[in-house]
């Protein structure tokens, strides 16, 4: 092929190379000449010695180009990175006997903001153009990254990069693995010797100076020597330390310290020690030389001195603490020969908060020596165990599945001295709890000194806002708010029924009556201040009678004089659970003519309501027709159950009197405006007439009751729409709606809304039960489970 001579041609030329890419290595550096040729609108192109330098290089390599290697199913394949000044590469091998062979090259040209990125984030972008170049390899093969680098741990840094978090992200759902270049390379990866294949200076990258997490690997006599130099820093503008990590690649790292605390330089150098080997620990860094201009440092660490100050005494504690984790030498040298360090120390000590500068410089609140009390939980594994093993140690489970999940799922994640932190929406890190710690912190927060006991939602959210996190948080925190039993006993009483209504239909006329009570009111003739109410269920026909005591015996005195005499002896009485009514002696008359007496559930008069309804109508009347002379009420009793008799029902479609007797009885305003049957009236026809009604009153009553039932179906769908469900069963516990007469008046409004808790051990009919109190002692009569709440452990 010859040489290309217009823009034409080069650009056939890389069109060729673009297309054969997946062969060449580095591509894009090796045509990097030719697009420069091309930048530019340019009609004639200038063919520099560069690009036939370029175009021979290009031949040469095309002519012996390696052949590719197709991965076998299972295969684990190994990547190598590779940074330049205008482009990043890769090559994916496989390992065929022991011998590397290519699968894959790519590469790709960085475009100018990419060309500003660090050199750390330069490297990433590679692994990351790779894995999308490459997706189908990296999803169906294990991937082993060699890099002397740390850029797993940067990747995982809290302090990386908003990009750098999206790529990590990225990189979470691919099986891939970090492992240090060897020492021996084939022929294949020539080209990737080094990461870096340009001048690298030495240049602050935050992204390497933050909490990173640690990685434990095994140290071999070949593992790279790293150097650190610290140097720190006390005068009157403020206490800081500075230190220069170099990797074994000559790529430095600068950090600086500003102290929160006053330190003298002796403690400024020992932080400075302290800072850099907290750094070099979470970097995975396993031999260091350091370098420190401090005599007293050097010769106390190497036991040439000894550390009489109490101070000093708890600083080389700590220094030797994190030495172990190392294999090192340490060096006193010149201020001179440590005047990068010495530089960032001064810079930390003298720079207000408020100036902005390049140099990365962290606050340290407190002294390194200063333990923070903390408390200690002893516990097995929990959620937290697999991630952190991948994270600290790239450990994973046996089963493929789960080891898959834990890799996607790490990319959220990362370790911070030494803790699990996950990576938030709404805040920055979130600490990941264990379920013991959990629990320790939802009950703090929810009843603790600052605890609202709020719901299990806004509890959720608080603890969010906090700064902690854990799988199962919404579940925990609605298990909290709802076993919370001061949230139980305050908690707001439902106004929803709990059970579907139940009507109450009577087979036939004056089969079932209700019994009640009205008073106690204004004292009328003979001091009677109540009146007792019975209703027939079937024909609403109601009986009243003023009482001045009311009295067992005055109440079987009433139902054995209105009811029994005059009607006949019914199947059933419903009441509620006054004392009159609830005594020895009732309930023998009841049963001496086998009338069942049932008792209405406590504070629910909605179980006897038929006759509650009744009671509303005869003290509205009596309202009404008095005015201002209510002591007369007992001579007005009659005239209001004529009025009410005397009235259509609703329910019925007929008035009590007409379903009572066959016919419609004749009131005082027929007499002076004459009706049709009035003024028509004749004995004989009259008496016909009566015979008559009394002949089809069965019928009429049928479809009174037919009325009837469709009446109490609409109110039961209407009733049952606003149902939502609360039912018990034997051996549960409740709470019981405190009443108005349980309250405390001392209390106030702050009375609790519940008492109990109560255990289940009966059910009565649906919705009523009967309770027995922790103490053991059962309640007299069942309760409606309109008055009873889940009482929860």
């Amino acid at each position: 092929m010859k040489e290309p001579v217009t823009s034409k041609d080069i650009q056939s030329l890389t069109g060729k190379v673009a297309a054969l890419t997946r062969f060449i290595s580095k591509a894009t550096d090796r045509c990097a000449p030719f697009f420069k040729a091309l930048k530019g609108n340019k009609k004639y192109i200038t063919w520099t010695e560069e690009c036939a330098k370029a175009f021979r290089n290009l031949k040469e390599y095309m002519s012996k180009a390696p052949l590719l290697s197709k991965p076998e199913v299972g295969d684990t394949l190994i990547i190598y990175l590779s940074v330049s000044a205008s482009a990043v590469s890769s090559v994916l091998i496989r390992k065929d006997s022991g011998v590397e062979r290519p699968v894959y090259y790519a590469s790709k040209a960085l475009q100018d903001a990419e060309t500003r990125y660090s050199n750390i984030e330069k490297l990433a972008l590679a692994l990351v153009m790779s894995a999308r170049k490459l997706r189908p390899y990296f999803q169906a093969h294990a991937i082993i990254v060699l890099t002397n680098h740390p850029l797993r741990q940067i990747l995982q840094s809290p302090d990386t990069s908003g990009r750098m978090i999206k790529w990590a992200i990225a990189l979470g759902e691919f099986d891939i693995s970090y492992q240090p270049k060897p020492a021996e390379k084939g022929q294949a990866v020539a080209d990737f010797i080094a990461d870096f294949t340009y001048p690298v200076d030495i240049a602050s990258t935050p992204e390497a100076v933050a909490s990173l997490p640690s990685e434990a690997q095994k140290i071999e006599s070949t593992t790279p020597t790293w150097s650190l130099y610290v140097d720190g820093s006390s005068n009157q503008q403020g206490c800081g330390a500075g230190l220069v990590l170099t990797t074994p690649d000559k790529v430095a790292m600068e950090y600086a310290l500003r102290f929160k605390f006053k330190a003298s330089n002796n403690e400024a150098e020992y932080e400075a020690l302290l800072a850099g080997l907290r750094l070099a620990k979470h970097l995975g860094v396993k031999r260091i030389d350091i370098f420190s201009d401090s005599q007293l440092v050097v010769n106390q660490v190497t036991n040439n001195f000894d550390a009489k100050d109490s101070s000093m005494a708890a600083y080389l504690a700590q220094t030797r603490l994190l030495l172990k984790h190392f294999h090192y030498q340490i060096t006193q040298v010149p201020r001179a020969a440590n005047s990068h360090a010495d530089a960032l120390a001064r810079l930390a000590s003298a720079v207000e908060d408020k100036i902005g500068r390049k140099i990365h410089v962290e606050l340290l609140a407190a002294p390194s020596t200063m333990v923070a009390e903390v408390c200690n939980l002893q516990q097995g594994d929990s959620w937290i165990t697999p991630i952190y093993k991948f994270l600290a140690h790239g450990t994973l489970p046996n089963d493929k599945v789960q080891a898959k999940q834990i890799r996607y799922k790490s990319a959220r994640y990362l370790i911070i001295n030494d803790q699990l932190y996950k990576r938030s929406f709404t805040l920055p890190y979130l600490r990941c709890l264990t379920p013991a710690e959990a629990e320790i912190v939802l009950r703090e927060i929810h009843e603790g000194v600052c605890g609202d006991h709020a719901g299990s939602r806004s509890l959720a959210h608080k603890t969010f806002r906090q700064g902690y996190y854990w799988p199962t948080l919404h579940q925990d925190a609605i298990r909290i708010s709802r076993s919370c039993d001061k949230c139980q006993r305050y908690a707001t009483i439902p106004h929803s029924p709990p059970e579907p209504l139940t009507p109450m239909i009577s087979p036939w006329p004056f089969a079932q009556w209700g019994l009640d009570l009205i008073g106690p009111m204004p004292a009328g003739k003979g001091k009677v201040r109540y009146a007792i109410v019975a209703v027939d269920y079937f024909t609403k026909w109601a009986e009243v009678e003023p009482l001045a005591t009311i009295t067992e015996g005055k109440i079987e005195d009433f139902v054995w004089k209105n009811i029994l005499c005059r009607f006949g002896i019914p199947n059933a009485i419903v009441t509620d659970n006054g004392r009159q009514f609830d005594n020895k002696k009732f309930k023998m008359f009841c049963s001496k003519f086998n009338i069942n007496l049932c008792f209405a559930s406590p504070a629910h008069p909605q179980s006897n309501g038929q006759v509650e309804a009744v009671n509303k109508i005869i003290k509205r009347t009596l309202k009404t027709s008095l005015d201002k002379a209510k002591g007369c009420w007992p001579e007005f009793v009659p005239q209001v159950l004529w009025s009410y008799r005397t009235s259509y029902r609703t329910s019925t479609g007929e008035t009590p009197f007409s379903l009572a007797f066959g016919t419609e009885a004749v009131v005082p305003v027929e007499l002076e405006q004459a009706t049709y049957r009035i003024q028509n009236y004749i004995q004989s026809e009259n008496d016909k007439q009566l015979t008559l009604n009394l002949d089809l009153v069965e019928e009429h009553r049928n479809q009174a009751h037919l009325r009837n039932v469709a009446y109490k179906q609409r109110i039961s769908n209407y009733y049952d729409s606003r149902v939502k469900p609360r039912s018990f069963k034997v051996g549960d516990w409740v709470l019981k709606k405190r009443l108005l007469c349980d309250r405390v008046p001392s209390e106030g409004t702050l009375s609790p809304n519940w008492d109990g808790p109560f255990e289940v051990v009966g059910i009565s009919r649906p919705g009523s039960y009967k309770l027995r109190s922790s103490d053991g002692k059962t309640l007299g009569h069942p309760w409606n489970a309109d008055h009873l709440k889940y009482y929860y452990k």
